[in-house]
């Protein structure tokens, strides 16, 4: 009887339940779709990779007072400055450089010992981008004869294709060929360079296209290089350059028709010719219309206008051009690197208004920094100097004769490492690690070299810091050679004007890394990072997969 009395309740306790019970797991079914949602809108629409040749971290703090708000300085106080950042191997060169921050990993494993190198198989010198098999796009020379493929392993480019099913699309942009094409990777939708001589336009190669897209042909009949074949001249008073040395210093390099390096730069090359198109390289007007291409391509390629995340490689090779003209010290130096800053503005503004503010993430390092000039070091009483093999190799080949008999035991000297003809060891009977020992003792006992390392070392070892770990970093044991020298510090080997790069030393190996946009915080670390890091840290912000040959971590303290 009480069980009849209580039905209409029992029921509709029974309702209630069920209703509970199902918008329960209606809620809980929907838990997965809102995730998912807020995962995508964390992810940014574009990501730019700049990179800046033979940038030294120090410009950024020398230069300071001279930028303005919305370039370096907009990177440094809205996002993240790693201080600490090194090349984690030698050579310190373009090639390396690009690959080891886009593969987050090293020469030793990535392949791309140098930009160019002695190949052991061939017996020939190979160029890091070079490729025969394709055709050039956009030029009737051989200038887009290139391709990815010495390169041995993925991209965080590549990575982010796969993983959107090559929806997501990459575009690679450098005044020099390797500085488009190994940022690329094996999948980029398409790399470009500058061709100077005398043509004057971006090209391209039938790895990636059968022909120029329409926006190119006509960014390339538009003018804007002939436009930029214009005097250098200060984007300041000169006077107000303190932060740089002299105009006028015997350190320094010509244009054509020079008599004293100084500014303004308004030589018959600049200005009068019709033609070569490369002096535009060795002025900061490159980096300009570097700018000038990437902003059309962000237009007309349609870079992040969904949520399917694109990549912009884009890599300023003026600085590396007048560098290596002028030195580190010098006003040249400054100027350009005012000017990019300027430019840079250009480039967020544009992001800004055709991507959106808050919707890219975007990084800037170098592949390299650079040396102070030694000539000009030794003015200032700090040790430094050349190797001046061209002296010594007179001494080296007499004691190869009298130890061995034959001189052509060396077969190559090339990226300061000595490949030996192992055929010729095995038929005098020796042993390759004690010929290598020998002929590193040798070395080691002429005035400007520092440290020898041989082939053999870099075999057996596993070495976890200074310099040696810097070189088997480098060391790939199919490429790279029999003996590795490293030169004192403040040494090169040449040329005696102006600054180059490629050692182990910090001077080489010390360059900026800041990261600014989606995802990323606001901070910045003294504690060391690594050129293999950003390719990691990239890949854990966009949740694709490591680079296959990643040896890198992710900077935690870089993510949101």
């Amino acid at each position: 009887m009480l069980l009849k009395k209580n039905r209409p309740f029992l029921c509709l306790l029974f309702v209630i339940f069920v209703s509970t019970t199902t918008l329960g797991q209606r809620k809980s079914k929907a838990v997965p779709k809102q995730k998912q949602q807020v995962e995508s809108q964390t992810l940014p629409r574009l990501v730019v990779g700049i990179v800046v040749d033979q940038m030294r971290y120090d410009y950024l703090t020398r230069f300071w007072n001279h930028f303005e708000e919305g370039g370096f300085k907009r990177m440094i106080r809205g996002g993240f400055n790693c201080k600490n950042n090194h090349f984690n191997y030698a050579p310190t060169n373009t090639g390396p450089g690009h690959t080891s921050v886009y593969t987050g990993t090293t020469p030793a494993t990535h392949g791309i010992i140098g930009n160019d190198w002695y190949d052991k198989e061939s017996e020939l010198m190979v160029y890091c981008a070079g490729d025969t098999n394709y055709t050039s796009i956009g030029t009737i020379s051989n200038a887009g004869q290139m391709s990815p493929h010495h390169m041995n392993v993925t991209t965080i480019t590549d990575e982010l294709r796969l993983h959107t099913q090559m929806r997501g699309k990459t575009i690679a942009i450098a005044l020099k060929d390797r500085g488009a094409v190994l940022p690329g990777g094996h999948t980029a939708n398409a790399a470009y360079w500058f061709q100077g001589g005398d043509e004057g336009k971006w090209i391209s190669s039938s790895y990636y296209m059968p022909e120029l897209p329409n926006w190119v042909n006509d960014f390339n009949t538009s003018g804007k290089a002939q436009d930029y074949k214009r005097a250098w001249t200060t984007l300041k008073d000169i006077n107000l350059y303190v932060e740089s040395g002299l105009d006028n210093t015997d350190h320094e390099g010509l244009f054509e028709d020079e008599t004293a390096p100084i500014f303004p730069h308004s030589t018959p090359n600049l200005l009068d010719k019709n033609k070569d198109f490369e002096i535009i390289k060795t002025t900061p007007y490159g980096n300009s219309i570097t700018i000038d291409f990437a902003m059309e391509a962000i237009k007309h390629e349609n870079l992040g206008e969904d949520t399917i995340t694109d990549f912009l490689a884009i890599s300023f090779s003026s600085t590396d051009y007048i560098g290596h003209k002028y030195g580190v010290n010098s006003k040249e130096v400054q100027d350009t690197y005012l000017r990019l800053d300027r430019d840079l503005i250009r480039l967020f503004n544009a992001l800004d208004e055709n991507v959106g503010i808050g919707e890219y993430t975007l990084f800037l390092t170098a592949d390299h920094g650079a040396i102070d000039v030694p000539s000009y070091l030794i003015d200032q009483k700090i040790p430094a100097g050349y190797l001046g093999w061209e002296n010594l190799k007179p001494d080296f080949e007499q004691f190869l004769e009298f130890t061995y008999g034959t001189s052509d035991i060396v077969k190559n000297f090339s990226n300061y490492q000595f490949f030996l003809d192992h055929k010729i060891i095995s038929n005098l009977d020796l042993d390759l690690r004690e010929v290598q020992e020998t002929i590193g003792r040798e070395l080691l006992g002429y005035e400007p070299i520092d440290g020898v390392y041989t082939g053999y070392q870099m075999w057996q070892n596993q070495y976890t810091s200074g310099i040696p770990y810097i070189l088997q970093n480098g060391y790939h044991q199919k490429r790279s050679g029999d003996i590795l020298l490293v030169l004192k510090p403040g040494y090169i080997g040449s040329p005696r004007k102006g600054s180059t790069h490629g050692s182990p030393q910090i001077y080489d190996t010390h360059v900026p890394l800041l990261f600014y946009g989606k995802g990323i915080k606001k901070g910045t670390t003294v504690k060391r990072t690594e050129i293999p890091d950003i390719a990691p840290t990239l890949a854990a912000l966009l949740g694709v997969a490591f680079p296959n040959g990643s040896t890198g971590k992710p900077i935690e303290e870089v993510l949101e």
